[in-house]
């Protein structure tokens, strides 16, 4: 007997993902969520806007993701699937300025940072937006640490540096100015939030005491 896709369960985080129609109905689902995000922010996002903006029926959308913050959840999961790899330029102020300007080409442009804004938004007003966030953002990181163990095997960085500090620190400062001062980041605020955290690899600054 074929099951409708629509009643397949939501697979279970960091579980393999069924391709075919299956995968199509999670990324139209995705799709919606997105563009709801976009055009009218987190509180504004319903599971009626999703389903009319995925073709997916609404009782459908409550039975594989419960709510709006599972379907948030899902969408912060599913971004993390993808193949994205840190830079390699071949330094470690290199990587790092590349890493800041990432975050820029990311938040600088309002229409592209409506949808990723609006995750962050999300994550002060539901605990399970929080929690997927948190989930997204520490594999970033956690990818991004190649580029400063990279560093250590050159000698540009010091043996013991943590990685996940650097990596952090080059993108705190932006983060600082679009979501804490509500101020505009640029490349030459990148540029210089790179350098910071460079020269603090190269004191020896992010050697744990």
């Amino acid at each position: 007997m074929n099951d409708s896709i629509e009643d397949a369960p939501a697979p279970a985080p960091g579980s393999a993902r069924p391709g075919g129609r299956t995968a199509r109905t999670r990324a139209a689902v995705r799709d919606a969520v997105l563009t709801g995000l976009s055009e009218h922010g987190y509180p504004a996002l319903t599971v009626d806007y999703v389903a009319e903006h995925s073709g997916v029926h609404k009782t459908t959308l409550y039975r594989r993701w419960g709510s709006v913050e599972g379907l948030l959840a899902d969408v912060l999961d599913l971004a993390g699937e993808d193949t994205w790899t840190p830079p390699d330029t071949g330094s470690l102020a290199g990587d790092l300025r590349a890493l800041a300007h990432e975050v820029v080409d990311a938040f600088g442009d309002p229409a592209q940072a409506a949808a990723p804004t609006a995750f962050v938004g999300a994550a002060f007003q539901s605990p399970r937006a929080a929690e997927a966030l948190h989930a997204f953002y520490a594999e970033r990181f956690r990818r991004c640490e190649t580029v400063v163990t990279r560093a250590v095997d050159r000698g540009e960085a010091p043996r013991g540096t943590d990685p996940g500090a650097v990596v952090r620190a080059v993108s705190a400062p932006l983060f600082l100015r679009l979501f804490v001062t509500r101020e505009p980041i640029d490349g030459a605020l990148a540029d210089q939030a790179a350098r910071t955290a460079c020269a603090a690899v190269e004191s020896g600054a992010f050697i744990p005491a």
